[in-house]
């Protein structure tokens, strides 16, 4: 199990990077899988028409419901949902920032009460490692608290060091407790470190000293600036080992994605393609749609002609727009399956300028185009 990066434009790279079950070319974004299921589409259609390479799902919601046993009854989430490509595993922590007000941190770990019975649970690095054993992801991330924004200096020091702490006890943990399936499972560390340039910096110099398949970087998208963002990214990429993935976790809209990629991301994963989906607000190959706007009323042209989907080239845009007012579940589903084949269309395009020597003149044009409010 590795990582090859087979072409590099700028910062941009272009790789394979091989898991247990399955090849994955990067750039990749991944569709949230929250509770084992993308939302809105179904199995078949994610493997043989999006040709979707790896999801994620999310260690705090597969704790609370099924439950970890009859995941290991099960054989795992690969076997309980019927989806042998990869699977990358959320820590929860994410989760546990937005409980805010239903938690408590200390140094062993977090204590909170599930959004669904209100009932007490805790959770510490180690229990983390297990859970995620039990989901028997091919990529688990440590556990780790991820900032709000704005946080004040102070807190964000002493949040990474909790965090640094933590990686520590995940790491102890799987030395001493083999996978459950028979295969390797690989720890992503997380960088956090708000938007303070030092912490970064001394979070993405900590994460290095470990020899992982990968790393991510947390705590961005929670409402910072875009360019804060970038300039994060940028200090952590140019600390992070070049021959190993960098995943920014959590973002986000087409033009975050090419301007990550621009600065070194490989992988991505964001709620947006499914979730704007479901509010009606289309990423098509001419710019952005609010599909529930009256001008559409009476648009009988493709939701996107330049589409290789099939659904696109067939379905009119009067038609998605009637759906959603009608308040039928159709509409919903048509704008997900719709979002979710433009950003697997994204990414490709985005690899193929990146081998190609050719993805700073695309990145100009595709932002350009792909962020017009329509």
């Amino acid at each position: 199990m590795n990582f090859e990066i087979i072409s590099q434009c700028g910062n941009a790279r272009a790789g394979i990077l091989r898991l247990p079950h399955g090849n994955v070319q990067t750039p990749v974004f991944m569709p949230i899988g929250t509770v084992g299921s993308v939302k809105g589409i179904m199995w078949d259609d994610l493997k043989n028409i999006l040709k979707v390479q790896i999801i994620l799902a999310n260690t705090y919601h597969l704790y609370l419901r099924p439950g970890i046993d009859i995941l290991y009854e099960a054989g795992g989430l690969h076997k309980f949902i019927n989806w042998q490509r990869p699977i990358l595993s959320d820590s929860g922590g994410y989760q546990v920032y937005s409980l805010a007000n239903i938690r408590k941190i200390n140094d062993d770990g977090v204590e909170f009460r599930s959004h669904i019975d209100g009932s007490k649970h805790i959770f510490t690095p180690e229990k983390v490692m297990k859970i995620q054993q039990y989901i028997g992801s091919d990529i688990i991330m440590a556990f780790d608290e991820c900032t709000p924004y704005p946080v004040d200096y102070e807190y964000a020091k002493n949040s990474l060091n909790l965090t640094h702490k933590w990686l520590e006890r995940c790491i102890d943990y799987l030395e001493h407790n083999p996978p459950l399936y028979g295969y390797m499972q690989f720890l992503f560390p997380i960088v956090q470190g708000s938007i303070y340039s030092d912490l970064r910096e001394a979070s993405a110099l900590f994460v290095s000293k470990f020899d992982t398949l990968g790393y991510a970087i947390g705590g961005l998208s929670v409402g910072e600036p875009a360019d804060i963002m970038y300039e994060m990214i940028k200090i952590v990429n140019n600390i992070l080992p070049h021959n190993k993935p960098r995943y920014l976790m959590g973002v986000g809209t087409p033009a975050n994605i090419l301007q990550a990629v621009a600065l070194g991301v490989d992988m991505f994963d964001c709620v947006i393609p499914t979730r704007n989906g479901r509010n009606g607000q289309l990423f098509t190959s001419q710019g952005i749609i609010n599909i529930k706007n009256k001008k559409w009323s009476r648009d009988f042209s493709p939701i996107d002609l330049n589409s290789p989907l099939e659904l696109d080239q067939t379905t009119t845009k009067a038609y998605l727009r009637h759906l959603f007012l009608a308040g039928e579940m159709l509409g919903p589903m048509i704008a997900s399956y719709h979002n979710l084949a433009f950003y697997i269309r994204l990414m490709n395009e985005i690899r193929y300028h990146i081998l190609e020597g050719s993805y700073d003149q695309y990145y100009i044009k595709a932002m350009d185009t792909y962020m017009k409010r329509l």
